[in-house]
């Protein structure tokens, strides 16, 4: 026969430790989301509030032209950095941001020979590209490269590698701009 008091599977005190654990750990995830997810919010957020191309290259403004992917950890990284930097230069410069996942933007991954991503491309006023920078940036890298562009200073079009994003060539694949090296 069986007693009528059943054992609890845990104690009164097992029972406010477990609840204070779960309650630690969901406040921590709170508090962390803006972390944790705030980045690939950015990049949808840039997607979906770009200016188109063809209107950045016509409108007698100098154009930042970023292209991107949602799931490249490197441009996650730099997003809220070139959040600030567009929320500073908005006012004197266009801001166009195309994923390189979306076909619709085919034409210009082609066009501008993207083969690493980040890959952000610098026009002057008159849609001529002034400076081409691929892969990890630093903030001062970048506006500084806008400064120039805005500054109408003359110099060579120019190509800033970052060593972390290059596709080394290699015959047993096709590198795309969709690949990371």
């Amino acid at each position: 026969m069986q007693s009528g008091n059943k054992e609890s599977f845990l104690n009164i005190s097992q029972k406010s430790i477990l609840v204070l654990i779960i309650a630690l750990i969901i406040c921590s995830i709170l508090i962390l989301k803006n972390y944790i997810f705030q980045p690939t919010f950015l990049l949808k957020k840039f997607g979906e509030q770009t200016i188109d191309p063809e209107i950045a290259f016509t409108n007698n403004k100098p154009t930042f032209l970023e292209f991107y992917a949602e799931w490249c950890e490197v441009c996650k990284e730099m997003a809220p950095k070139v959040d600030d930097i567009k929320n500073e230069y908005s006012r004197d410069m266009n801001f166009v941001f195309l994923n390189v996942d979306n076909s619709k933007w085919e034409k210009y991954i082609r066009n501008f020979n993207v083969n690493g991503i980040p890959q952000i491309n610098i026009f002057d006023k008159d849609a001529n590209l002034e400076i081409t920078l691929i892969g990890k940036q630093e903030e001062k890298t970048i506006k500084e490269s806008l400064d120039n562009v805005l500054n109408n200073l003359e110099g060579d079009s120019q190509i800033q590698n970052s060593e972390f994003s290059i596709i080394k060539d290699n015959k047993n694949r096709q590198s795309s701009p969709r690949s990371h090296g």
